[in-house]
C-alpha cells in the first residue's frame, strides 16, 4: 500500500474507535444510573475489540469482494465490537431495551440467540447499531455489533471458541455433543440462579413490608 493509503486505512479504523468509546460512555451512563435508581446495576463488565486491517481485508477476499475502504464499510459491519456480560439472563432484556431507547443510536439488526440458540447450543443477543461520529470536519455513521449475554453464557462461548480454532472447525462429533450438553448445563444453571435471585428480592420486599 503507499503511505496515503495506509493513513486513510488508519483514519478508517479511527472512526471505529471513536464509535466503540461512545458506546461503552453510553453503556456507563445507563449502567450509573440504573444503579442510582434500582440499587442494583445490570452490567457486570463491557469488553470492547476492533477488527485488524488484516481480518478484515482476509473476510473480505472470503466475501470474493475487492479490498477497499468503500467494502469494507458496506460489507463487513463486526468491525467494531462491543460485549455486555451481565449477571442474569434477565438483565440481557434490560440492557438491549435500554440500548434501543437511545435516540442517536439506530438499530439496524437484532439477533436473539438466547430464546433462539444456534444449534451448537450458543447463546447471546447481537445487536448492529449505527453511531454518529462527529470528526473536525464531517459527521460519519460507523456500525458497531453489540453481544450481550451473562457471564456463564460467556464462559461457554470463550471455551467454545478455543476448542473451535484448535480443531480448525472440523470438531469431532463427540466433543461436538459434548460441548451441546455443556451449554444446556450453562443454561439451566442461568435459570436456576435467575430464579435464586428472585428468591432473594422477594425476601428483602417481605422484609421491609
Amino acid at each position: 500500500m503507499k503511505q496515503n493509503q495506509l493513513k486513510q486505512w488508519a483514519h478508517f479504523f479511527l472512526t471505529y474507535k471513536f464509535a466503540l468509546d461512545e458506546v461503552e460512555t453510553k453503556l456507563n451512563i445507563l449502567n450509573e444510573e440504573f444503579q442510582f435508581i434500582h440499587d442494583y446495576n445490570p452490567i457486570e463488565h463491557v469488553k470492547t475489540r476492533i477488527k485488524t486491517p488484516e481480518s478484515v481485508m482476509e473476510k473480505l477476499r472470503r466475501k470474493n469482494l475487492e479490498i477497499s475502504l468503500e467494502n469494507a464499510k458496506s460489507h463487513i459491519r463486526d468491525i467494531a465490537g462491543v460485549r455486555v456480560i451481565c449477571s442474569f439472563s434477565n438483565d440481557i432484556y434490560q440492557i438491549l431495551d435500554m440500548i434501543c431507547k437511545q435516540s442517536d443510536v439506530k438499530v439496524i439488526e437484532v439477533k436473539d440467540y438466547v430464546k433462539d440458540p444456534k444449534p451448537n447450543g450458543y447463546k447471546s443477543v447481537h445487536l448492529i447499531v449505527e453511531i454518529p461520529v462527529f470528526l473536525t470536519n464531517r459527521m460519519e455513521n460507523v456500525l458497531v455489533e453489540i453481544q450481550i449475554r451473562t457471564s456463564a453464557m460467556d464462559f461457554w462461548a470463550s471455551l467454545e471458541h478455543k476448542i473451535y480454532y484448535k480443531f480448525h472447525e472440523g470438531i469431532p462429533p463427540e466433543i461436538r455433543q459434548q460441548l451441546k450438553e455443556s451449554a444446556d448445563m450453562i443454561s439451566t444453571l442461568d435459570q436456576r440462579m435467575l430464579a435464586l435471585n428472585e428468591k432473594v428480592i422477594k425476601h428483602f420486599a417481605l422484609t421491609i413490608e
